[in-house]
């Protein structure tokens, strides 16, 4: 309990030019959350999500956009307990992926399911993964190049945890994706079109591209292994690199 409190009450970062209007209130609301849970006999972790859960809904725009930012970090803080109440924080993330008003809201809750899918390796994600790739699907091609951007890395992220049991679903929903895959080989915005580039080779055994269409240049040949092993293991490291034309 303490280290969830603590993850809820630390600063979070929001690079932006009003990050400390915005970090203050989002500590605000958090503490809110976490002091009210003192008055709670339930379990008090579970509470936390509940709560969470009950906020996501809010019609401000401006609370559903600092909740899904705050499950992202729980999960990088605390991915054992998100991982045990993964269905919650999962039905919130998929909620916000629908959001009709913020591109913020969308945008948070690609970055937090990518991270969560990355830590519990996609598994018993039921039928969340239908979900997840059936609205992130559209997403690549949204106007908003943050959003285009977190589509394209948790689309090829979902590539390498369809398994078995989704290989058909996934292998149907990748065909009709191949028009958004090539378009945005050229995307105006160069990062988007490198996080194209790697998803389209992730999704590449359900296409079955010749080797003549793989689109790999000689730079994006340099690592193809460490970003395959990234985008599986680590997509939030994958996501910084590309960010900061690491890789």
């Amino acid at each position: 309990m303490d280290q969830i409190q603590r993850i809820l009450g630390q600063p979070l970062s929001i690079p932006s030019p009003q990050s400390k209007k915005k970090r203050t209130s989002m500590i605000s609301f958090f503490f809110k959350v976490s002091w009210k849970l003192r008055f709670q006999r339930m379990e008090p972790l579970k509470n936390v999500f509940f709560i969470l859960a009950e906020r996501a809904q809010d019609p401000r725009a401006k609370k559903r956009h600092l909740i899904m930012r705050g499950l992202g970090t729980m999960a990088c803080e605390a991915p054992d307990q998100v991982r045990k109440y993964k269905k919650i924080v999962l039905a919130m993330l998929v909620h916000g992926l629908y959001d009709p008003v913020s591109s913020e809201v969308i945008y948070e809750s690609l970055k937090a399911l990518t991270i969560i899918l990355g830590k519990i390796q996609g598994k018993s994600l039921g039928s969340f993964f239908i979900d997840i790739t059936l609205q992130t699907r559209t997403l690549l091609d949204d106007e908003n190049d943050n959003v285009r951007y977190s589509a394209f890395v948790l689309f090829g992220q979902l590539a390498a945890f369809a398994g078995r049991k989704w290989k058909k679903f996934f292998t149907r929903q990748v065909k009709q994706t191949r028009d958004s895959l090539l378009t945005h080989l050229q995307d105006r915005n160069p990062q988007v079109a490198k996080a194209c580039k790697t998803t389209l080779r992730a999704c590449s055994s359900y296409l079955k591209l010749r080797k003549e269409y793989s689109f790999q240049s000689e730079e994006d040949q340099r690592n193809p292994k460490l970003c395959r092993q990234l985008s599986h293991y680590h997509p939030e490291l994958l996501q910084f690199f590309y960010a900061n034309k690491i890789l």
